[in-house]
């Protein structure tokens, strides 16, 4: 099985800065594509921006510009700089990462508990 456990969020004015962390553990033996969702009250989970292992980015178009998300192989762990942040940012965050757990299966997507994000003045 594979866990991932993400940090970082909270309260944070308007035009401020938060850093999001996701770490997978587990059964790894390889960790491809890893990204960032978010859901705010009442509507669908939405795409924030992904990476793969070889750094291709994927961003929202709402968030260009502000959002930065990277990664450490190593230590598979996924991280999401998010600066100006703005009121409609606000949601529960979600980490995702497809894991292989050996190189013999496919990998599977796995996701995180979330960590909410409020801007709000």
């Amino acid at each position: 099985q594979v866990q991932l456990v993400e940090s970082g969020g909270g309260l944070v004015q308007p035009g401020g800065s938060l850093r999001l962390s996701c770490a997978a553990s587990g059964r790894i033996f390889r960790s491809n594509v890893m990204g960032w969702y978010r859901q705010a009250p009442g509507k669908e989970r939405e795409l924030v921006a992904t990476i793969t292992r070889g750094d291709e980015l994927t961003y929202a178009e709402s968030v260009k510009g502000r959002f930065n998300i990277s990664r450490d192989n190593a230590a598979n762990t996924v991280y999401l700089q998010m600066n100006s942040l703005k009121p409609e940012d606000t949601a529960v965050y979600y980490c995702n990462a497809e894991v292989s757990s050996n190189p013999f299966l496919r990998a599977v997507s796995y996701w995180g508990e979330g960590t909410p994000v409020t801007v709000s003045s």
